[in-house]
């Protein structure tokens, strides 16, 4: 599948949330709209956006502090996921973060995701024996 991925453009925002919703990515105590405008404000160079057909078919939010580079809300159309989409996003932020001198990235999988475990295995990815924790610094909206 012949996609182009590039940055994200405001003009992109319903589709993309709409991506996220068909995903599964929305959790209550996230909202998507302001994911975005707070990744927008803060690196925005690292929002990107799969388009094939001048459609949005995927996304990848990444991220890196210094030490560690971050993949989330990576997301692939049902109707065009195991078309490489998903590898060639990753692929892109990957080099994305690797040009800002990161050398390890991670991410994190929702236990309830497992079925694309599978996946990031295939890519290099393992599974690391540490626990993830989160403390919430804002009342959810």
């Amino acid at each position: 599948m012949e996609v182009a991925i590039g940055l994200y453009e405001a003009s992109q925002h319903d589709a993309v949330v709409a991506l996220w919703h068909h995903c599964g990515l929305v959790r209550p105590a996230n909202d998507p709209a302001t994911d975005i405008l707070m990744k927008t404000a803060w690196q925005p160079d690292l929002l990107l956006v799969a388009v094939a057909g001048g459609q949005v078919v995927g996304t990848a939010m990444v991220g890196y502090e210094g030490h560690r580079g971050w993949i989330n809300y990576l997301a692939v159309g049902p109707d065009v996921q195991r078309q490489g989409v998903g590898r060639q996003i990753l692929e892109h932020a990957e080099h994305r973060l690797a040009d800002l001198g990161c050398v390890k990235v991670q991410l994190m999988v929702r236990t309830e995701n497992r079925r694309v475990v599978g996946f990031y295995e295939a890519l290099g990815y393992v599974e690391e024996p540490v626990v993830a924790t989160g403390k919430r610094l804002s009342a959810v909206p």
